[in-house]
């Protein structure tokens, strides 16, 4: 009789832990990807603008009319100064504090190529 009674309290003590357990997610980090002139060979940045949270990166990658790189006004710490020749050349970069960061290609602002991170 003792063994009905043990059994139950070990499956309602299991399937406490098990509950906690899923309800507890840790979270993840996201990297979204912006592409260095559009697929359709325009001098801009694919997409312009994007949202992400604390401790999430973004992805820069070369793709067309090179070269590119990639200044963050007011935080040179982000910035990739060196030109990206070759198609798919990347570097990401960690942003951990909420604000905005506008950023542009360096050889082609003039031409509108300017973008946007918001942390939030």
């Amino acid at each position: 009789m003792l063994m009905p009674f043990i059994r139950y309290i070990t499956a309602v003590a299991f399937a406490c832990v098990l509950s906690f357990c899923l309800q507890v997610s840790p979270a993840y980090a996201d990297t979204v990807e912006i592409k260095l002139g559009t697929d359709a060979g325009l001098l801009a940045f694919q997409p312009q603008n994007v949202t992400i949270h604390p401790g999430d990166s973004v992805k820069f990658v070369n793709n067309k009319i090179p070269p590119h790189n990639v200044i963050f006004k007011d935080h040179a710490e982000l910035s990739h100064p060196d030109l990206a020749f070759n198609t798919g050349d990347s570097w990401e970069e960690t942003f951990e504090t909420a604000g905005t960061y506008d950023f542009y290609c360096e050889p082609h602002a003039g031409a509108g190529m300017v973008g946007k991170v918001i942390v939030e």
